[in-house]
């Protein structure tokens, strides 16, 4: 009998289709941060300090050995899945604050907002929900898709309140710290509200598999 405490491996088109979605999303973000050089938009820091940017960049990282992995036959591990997962989150939350809460906004071209806000996250939460080489995720572990996020969080708020600079309007200084706290513990619990999604989903089809 098969051992059920590893997680199968998906096919091989899986495994390069996530190789091939991630290398172009990371050219794309390098395009975009180059087209922006002749305006004067030259600091790296900044341009990854976009939530969108970041995310993506890292999601994309994560898709790349994850597709590395399967194109190997080797079995993603416990890590992986968990930091996956984490990242899918932050994809959801992506996709729904830029289309829902401040939709249309950013100085990239109109195209590449598409592919970042609608086309990766879409691609990447159809990838954790219908392929299913990963175990269950605890819920013990749920509170770790805040963390990242926090981070960032704290980062963008101090960098406001000593540079004045922050990547998006809904986190500046001058809307008052009871705005501030409230638009942050909005965005956790939608982080927390995703995470759970996120979470459930990767428990389908594991009982047919095992079956």
């Amino acid at each position: 009998m098969p051992d059920s405490s590893v997680p199968p491996v998906a096919p091989r088109a899986v495994g390069l289709a996530r190789v091939v979605v991630g290398v172009a999303v990371i050219a794309v973000l390098l395009y975009t941060y180059v087209i922006g050089l002749p305006a004067g938009r030259v600091n790296l820091f900044d341009y990854f300090g976009y939530f969108t940017n970041l995310t993506s960049l890292l999601m994309s990282i994560l898709l790349i050995v994850a597709g590395a992995l399967t194109l190997r036959r080797r079995a993603a591990p416990a890590w992986l899945t968990l930091v996956r997962g984490i990242g899918t989150t932050c994809m959801l939350l992506v996709a729904v604050i830029y289309n829902v809460v401040v939709p249309g906004t950013g100085s990239a071209p109109v195209w590449v907002s598409i592919l970042l806000h609608i086309v990766f996250p879409l691609l990447v939460a159809l990838d954790w929900a219908l392929v299913d080489d990963r175990e269950p995720l605890p819920w013990r572990r749920l509170w770790t898709v805040v963390v990242y996020p926090v981070v960032w969080i704290a980062v963008v708020l101090v960098r406001g309140a000593t540079d004045g600079w922050v990547p998006y309007g809904f986190l500046l200084p001058s809307r008052g710290v009871t705005t501030l706290v409230a638009t942050v513990a909005g965005l956790l619990v939608a982080l927390l509200a995703f995470g759970s999604l996120v979470w459930v989903a990767s428990r389908l089809r594991l009982s047919e598999r095992r079956a």
